[in-house]
């Protein structure tokens, strides 16, 4: 009997000893799978962004210029109520990442809210690290009323550097009513952004448009997020300025972040797609990216691509 009690005590330590065993691997291979999966999911969104550049150039080569970083028929004064239309960059591409059939169920000339088919989720605006819905998300007015329902985007245009400009004219490759050539870049394609990532976890952004009245709220899990903020006007919505990277301070609703670990994706005017550190306010990076979101600026700028 004392026998079979020693064995089963032996058995016993044994189990412990394979489930401890077992905990100590799974322990060990979990970062490494996570590594694994964040890297499939980085090349992943830089693959969209590639497709999303071909898109935009191939839409410059029918049309010589880019689409406009949004449409709108009045006169600019404030960027919040002065939107409609409201189509933005992204719809135009639509037909060059074949979704022509989405494309035609749009009417470019109404407004973008008026449309139920901006619900739909296009997978390639959607960084799979990114913590997106799956559905629409509602856009609300700066009361936070519903507006419209719309399709979320991990990705935004750039309208310039600094301080971002949205009036009638811009120093970037997108903004209101915009038509820029690439003849037009002339501090050069392979130094200038076209498209950044700007989490959506982080912004409720879009690529449908820029519905009159709407707002760009903060994402549920902004770092930074502040209760009861309210965000920031329509063109928000689709629009960036290049300025910072996943900057450790503010809510960086127009700023480039995402879920990668380390930095961001970008797409420059070349077609060519770069993995960016993160970059705080006020540092010597930070005054090359804001070089890099203008067009035509003259700027000396030094490499960041990292």
């Amino acid at each position: 009997m004392a026998l079979r009690s020693r064995r089963a005590a032996f058995t016993l330590i044994e189990l412990l000893v394979v489930i401890a065993i077992i905990a100590i691997l799974i322990g060990l291979l979990l970062p490494a799978v996570q590594k694994v999966r964040e890297a499939a999911a980085r090349s992943s969104c830089q693959n969209n962004l590639k497709q999303l550049g071909l898109a935009l150039h191939n839409y410059h080569d029918v049309n010589l210029h880019l689409p406009p970083g949004y449409t709108a028929t009045g006169v600019y004064v404030d960027g919040i109520n002065d939107t409609s239309p409201g189509w933005a960059w992204g719809a135009y591409i639509l037909p060059y990442l074949e979704q022509g059939n989405l494309f035609a169920q749009y009417n470019l000339t109404q407004p973008v809210q008026n449309s139920a088919a901006i619900q739909t989720l296009v997978k390639t605006y959607l960084c799979p690290s990114d913590l997106t819905p799956p559905t629409a998300f509602t856009i609300t007015d700066v009361n936070w009323n519903p507006v419209c329902m719309a399709a979320p985007s991990s990705y935004a245009a750039c309208c310039g550097g600094g301080v971002k400009t949205e009036a009638a004219t811009g120093n970037g490759s997108f903004y209101r009513n915009s038509a820029v050539r690439l003849t037009d870049i002339t501090d050069g394609t392979s130094s200038t952004i076209f498209l950044e990532e700007r989490a959506f976890a982080n912004v409720e952004g879009t690529w449908v448009g820029a519905p009159s009245g709407g707002y760009c709220n903060q994402g549920v899990y902004n770092p930074n997020g502040v209760p009861g903020k309210i965000g920031q006007g329509a063109s928000d919505l689709v629009l960036i300025h290049a300025g910072t990277n996943n900057s450790s301070t503010g809510r960086n609703l127009d700023d480039a972040s995402s879920r990668h670990t380390g930095g961001s994706n970008f797409l420059y005017a070349d077609g060519s797609v770069h993995f960016v550190l993160n970059i705080q306010s006020g540092s010597a990076d930070s005054t090359t990216l804001q070089a890099m979101g203008t067009i035509s600026g003259g700027e000396v700028t030094s490499s960041i691509d990292f």
